[in-house]
């Protein structure tokens, strides 16, 4: 709420909240110095006006911006030294005073303007007039008690100037009434209950209902008192016009929380308070709205605001049934209608029209709930936009901010649109649950800074979010409101760079041209290298142009279809500039369009994101950011180092297909469990290498395939050298055994080697042999014949080794990658299935609204909509928390304590409604029927009591009467008959 009395706008930086800090530090300063108590004694000692009045201002100071400490210190003094009494007698006395001034006074006001209307007709020479109740001053007025909306204004038009003159100061005792009513506002600031309360009853011997002296106090200001309800324009002028809107927010001060005691206590009241609210939102108050227009809407605002907080958090239709019982649903349609119309005739002020008109519609949707006709009315338009996005759509219409659609004149696209269903996007509507764990159902304003979420959040968002041990998502997507509002906040602030914004907005454009530009540049890679850079000439020339050809006509009849047109263009592109500048060439000029685009998506990715704003600690944790920075300098190794470095684009496929990336994503989920295996598998070859080279060492000889030059090189075994030596020590000529012998052994010594000389060895080629052969190592060793000793150890060794590492553990580790691919496949499955059949807040299934009156879809998308609730919080953070509704004091409570019990969990008002003979309807109708008999039985008690009495005291008449009778009828004072008769003689 705005006032000019100590205004200090509220803030929303940093350094402004620093401020506030400090102007309750000095408050509750004042008030341990005392100053609280200053001011109570002043206002109840002092008979100076002036002083009063400064004692009311130092009083507003105290309280303004909602201290709850100085208002908790202002009820304990009241309550403890019992001042109360007084003091609220001094006030009330002040209020009583105001009324009798206004009184006074406004009869005066209207003849003067009467006479003036007069006047001015018999200058005009018109002739249609209307005699005011109690005035005899002929008018010129509407036929109806109530002028509609769209009607002409009560009085003729008059000039400024001479309204101005008509209009009569305000005495001190009516001027003092504005700091009066701001210091009451300010005492219930923040919903204090115990002060809204006690402004009405203050439990002492003598009690002043202040809230009824107030509603009092704005009828009599409106001239309801004199006849005149509906004739506003009379009674409001530029000099009172302030004073009006201060009552009104007091009273909505006094009944938002709820307070519904005072809601109660303003609906049920004897004057025509609700009438006169009622007026002002339908009444055009004419002539003040012609030339104070801004305030005239600043006072049906705050009127249709007042309304709002009576039926605040009510679960009974009594208070709606009050206010509709004299608000016409058209009329009150009309009024939304021509507040739509008026943002272009209205300059451009502190009040729009169409704010005003969006308070009016929700206060409409409010009483919808209790009146068919207006339930029909609102209804009517949004027939016609069944299977639209809803809100969505509203907020990206020309992508144009909310602030500009309420401010400034809309494009004519809007201006065609239809008032009422532009309200509607403009309206959220949620469920909460309140601490007694009863439902509620809230209607608010979009936040215009809830147009910047983008799309790909929302994906996200809705795609993504866990759920908790309870099943529900409504934690983890709490978590991500923060992360949603900085979000909108930046791109807020990304609208004003224009340059940047363009890119961001087609970040996805530049994303799958890197991928094409890739894919073509790898495609020239694999059937063309190696190449020699420059020539034309290395492929057929005419193929050439013949795939040029086709491509092309390919590539037009895509166009004309309007799919798959431009890759086929792209492509008889890139041929025909292999044709003219050849091959390298060609990979020069793609390598560099990559690379550009790709450095234009980064740029475009950091405007869409706000990666540089969030600190180089919140970059360097940015995976996905560092992701794109690799893909830039891969380009750039491919452009300036070499071509066969562009085959790691590919892997690019992965981060844009969601079923290879939960590929890789089943190695990496349970990668410890893959590497401690792997590790157990280490092991068991360490173990089976140490077994083989103490016992099986001769057998690890392994066939080689020796490549040309080290297979000819000269060379000669050991034991053809030695065989020849025992041949000349023998002097036997065995030249030709000799040589048989070198030729087989040196084919022998070619083919095979050692392989487990020492233990590295053994490790090495158990690990490389035994891993890759399906027998293990069993399949590469030497066979041994049945007949060597070590046989039954070498069958040991290779079916252990079989068993144990190729059987086991191997299958252990493929078994524990499929499972987690399995299991992310029916993750995905039931998570797809979860968002289609089960309602994302609430956590109800599909068949729960089966045969209800409300569908699922009508649900998920009207009731419990995830992105109503996203903008609900972020209405709440972005408000002032002096402008709270009782809803948004209790939400914001919650929020600022992690509490998440206000979302509905397992339940729907739908449902219980549909259920109308259910428990919770039975049980509030058996405790009505309860709270009536014990009423009628108080009341039964009461009358007999009293007939006890009364009875007890005609008896002992009648006795006293009897006794006087026969002492007088002894003694022959009186006559028989009067003896006998039923005369009353009373004992002197």
């Amino acid at each position: 709420m705005k006032h000019d009395v100590c205004m200090i706008r509220w803030p929303t930086g940093v350094e402004q909240e620093r401020d506030w800090a400090a102007v309750a530090a000095v408050q509750c300063r004042l008030d341990r110095e005392g100053g609280t108590k200053l001011f109570t004694d002043l206002v109840m000692s002092t008979k100076n006006d002036k002083i009063f009045q400064e004692s009311i201002q130092l009083a507003i100071c105290l309280l303004e911006g909602g201290n709850t400490e100085i208002q908790n210190s202002f009820y304990k003094l009241m309550m403890g030294d019992n001042k109360s009494e007084k003091f609220f007698k001094v006030l009330h006395d002040r209020m009583k005073e105001a009324q009798t001034d206004i009184k006074a006074t406004v009869s005066v006001n209207v003849g003067e303007m009467t006479h003036k209307a007069n006047e001015k007709e018999l200058e005009n020479g018109g002739s249609s007039s209307l005699v005011l109740p109690g005035s005899g001053h002929p008018l010129l007025v509407q036929g109806t008690s109530i002028a509609p909306a769209t009607g002409t204004s009560a009085l003729p038009a008059q000039p400024a100037v001479e309204q101005r003159e008509v209009d009569t100061e305000m005495g001190p005792a009516v001027t003092i009434m504005k700091p009066i009513l701001r210091f009451l506002q300010l005492l219930c600031e923040n919903h204090n209950q115990d002060l809204q309360n006690f402004l009405r009853c203050q439990n002492n011997k003598t009690n002043y209902n202040l809230v009824c002296e107030t509603l009092q106090f704005l009828d009599i200001m409106c001239g309801s008192t004199t006849g005149g309800l509906g004739l506003l324009g009379l009674y409001i002028n530029e000099s009172n016009v302030h004073l009006i809107t201060q009552t009104l927010e007091t009273l909505t001060e006094y009944c938002q929380g709820p307070c519904q005691e005072n809601q109660t206590c303003i609906v049920t009241h004897e004057s025509n308070g609700i009438d006169i609210i009622t007026a002002l939102i339908l009444n055009d108050i004419s002539p003040l709205c012609r030339y104070q227009m801004e305030m005239v809407l600043q006072l049906k605002d705050n009127a249709s605001k007042l309304l709002l907080a009576l039926m605040e958090s009510r679960h009974d239709s009594e208070n709606a049934e009050r206010i509709l019982f004299n608000l016409r649903p058209r009329e009150l349609v009309e009024v939304i209608k021509k507040a739509y119309q008026q943002e272009s005739e209205c300059e451009e002020g502190e009040v729009s029209p169409r704010e005003v008109g969006h308070n009016i519609y929700i206060l409409a949707q409010q009483l919808a709930r209790h009146n068919k006709v207006l339930q029909n009315l609102l209804k009517a338009t949004k027939k016609s936009k069944e299977g639209d996005e809803g809100i969505s759509s509203m907020l990206n219409l020309n992508n144009r901010p909310l602030s500009q659609m309420l401010k400034s004149s809309a494009p004519a696209a809007v201006v065609e649109q239809d008032p009422l269903e532009y309200y509607d996007q403009l309206t959220a509507q949620i469920e909460i649950v309140r601490e007694d764990r009863s439902m509620e159902q809230i209607v608010f304003p979009v936040h215009p800074i809830c147009e910047f979420l983008t799309e790909e959040s929302k994906f996200r968002v809705f795609n993504t979010t866990e759920q908790d041990e309870q099943g529900s998502k409504v934690t983890h997507f709490f978590e991500q409101t923060s992360f949603l509002h900085g979000e909108m906040e930046w791109q807020k602030k990304l609208r004003s760079m224009p340059v940047l914004y363009w890119f961001s907005r087609r970040m996805t454009l530049w994303g799958t041209i890197s991928f094409n530009l890739a894919v073509f540049i790898n495609l020239i890679i694999a059937f063309f290298y190696p190449y020699n850079s420059g020539q034309a000439g290395a492929i057929d020339d005419s193929l050439l142009l013949m795939l040029f050809w086709i491509l092309t006509g390919l590539s037009v009849l895509g166009l004309f279809s309007q799919r798959y047109g431009l890759q086929p263009l792209t492509i008889a592109l890139i041929l025909r500039s292999i044709y003219h500048l050849g091959i390298g060439n060609t990979l020069i000029l793609l390598g560099s369009l990559n690379l550009i685009n790709k450095v234009v998506f980064v740029v475009s990715f950091v405007g869409n994101n706000g990666t540089f704003i969030m600190g180089y600690r919140a970059m360097v944790m940015d995976v996905e950011f560092l992701y794109h920075l690799a893909y830039v300098l891969t380009s750039t190794l491919g452009l300036f180092v070499h071509e066969l470095f562009y085959s790691i684009l590919l892997f690019d496929l992965i981060y844009r297909e969601e079923t290879l990336f939960n590929v890789i994503k089943s190695v990496t989920r349970n990668g410890r469990s893959i590497l401690l295996t792997a590790l157990l598998a280490l092991i068991l070859v360490y173990l089976f290498s140490i077994v083989g080279f103490l016992c099986l060492k001769e057998d690890f000889i392994m066939e080689v395939d020796l490549l040309p030059q080290i297979a000819a090189a000269p060379s000669q075994s050991e034991a053809s050298q030695d065989f020849l030596d025992s041949c000349l020590a023998d002097g036997v000529n065995c030249t030709a055994e000799s040589d048989a012998v070198s030729g087989t052994e040196e084919d022998d010594d070619a083919n095979t080697e050692r392989a487990c000389d020492t233990l590295l060895m053994c490790i090495v080629t158990v690990l490389n042999h035994g891993l890759r052969n399906g027998g293990g190592v069993g399949d590469v060793l030497r066979k041994p014949s049945k007949n060597e000793p070590l046989f039954p150890a070498r069958v040991v060794y290779d079916l252990l080794f079989y068993f144990i590492v190729i059987i086991i553990v191997l299958n252990l580790i493929f078994g524990v990658i499929i499972d987690t691919f399995a299991d992310l496949r029916s993750e995905k499955q039931k998570k797809e299935e979860i968002l289609k059949t089960t309602c994302f807040i609430c956590g109800l299934e599909r068949d729960k609204f089966d045969n209800k009156t409300v569908s699922f879809e009508e649900h998920i998308k009207l009731e419990h909509n995830i992105w109503n609730y996203l903008y609900f919080i972020v209405l709440v953070r972005e408000k002032n928390k002096t402008d709270y509704t009782g809803p948004e004091s209790y939400v914001a409570h919650m929020i600022k304590d992690n509490n998440l019990d206000w979302f509905p969990r397992m339940q729907a008002m739908s449902l219980v409604v549909t259920d109308g003979d259910g428990e919770q309807n039975e049980m509030r109708m058996l405790q009505d029927k309860l709270a009536s008999t014990m009423k009628v039985v108080t009341t039964l008690t009461t009358q007999l009591t009293e007939l006890k009495e009364q009875m007890t005291e005609q008896r002992k008449r009648r006795q006293r009467m009897g006794f006087v009778d026969v002492q007088a009828g002894a003694s022959g004072a009186l006559p028989p008959s009067a003896a006998g008769g039923n005369h009353q003689i009373y004992k002197p």
